[in-house]
């Protein structure tokens, strides 16, 4: 027996809703926040096969390292730098997943993958990089990378949008 609801004026879904990668993206930016770097701040974001989230991260010291103790200088001798301290936030995403073989998922970032994270990526069996922005395509380390992931199979895209912007507020009237 097939059973028919009679038309009603029903209110119809909103139709300016964003699209997951907007969304995956945004949480990947908003990640990014957390960021104490002063000059560059990265964000990620793991997403399974069904659209679940299984990790996050951004760019910062490993755990137990005081914020306040490393220096974040870009430039200098390598030990007054950064660069060897500062975890990138894929490989943070990656290890603070929440327990879960990452095989077949997706990472989204807000910056190109270094070689070091394309490593990781390619290790835990991410096989989708989405990304945001590509400003170091022509480094050596972008090179490697794109050599890799190609080389390994995993599939990388830049991020298309149909929005700019997203706000978001912290005032209870806009909720």
């Amino acid at each position: 027996m097939i059973i028919t609801v009679p038309k009603t004026n029903f209110v119809k879904k909103r139709n300016n809703y964003i699209s997951w990668d907007e969304y995956f993206m945004g949480v990947a930016i908003l990640s990014a926040k957390r960021s104490k770097d002063p000059n560059t701040q990265v964000g990620a974001c793991i997403v399974n096969k069904k659209n679940r989230i299984v990790g996050t991260g951004y760019n910062g010291l490993p755990a137990g390292c005081s914020d306040d103790e490393f220096p974040w200088d870009k430039q200098g001798d390598f030990l007054q730098t950064k660069y060897p301290y500062v975890c990138h936030a894929e490989l943070n995403a990656i290890l603070n997943n929440i327990g879960m073989d990452l095989a077949g998922c997706r990472i989204y970032t807000a910056l190109f993958p270094c070689n070091e994270c394309s490593k990781a990526i390619i290790q835990s069996g991410i096989s989708e990089v989405v990304y945001l922005s590509d400003k170091y395509e022509a480094s050596d380390s972008a090179k490697a990378s794109k050599r890799m992931l190609e080389n390994a199979g995993v599939l990388c895209r830049q991020v298309e949008t149909s929005i700019k912007y997203l706000q978001i507020s912290f005032q209870e009237k806009d909720v």
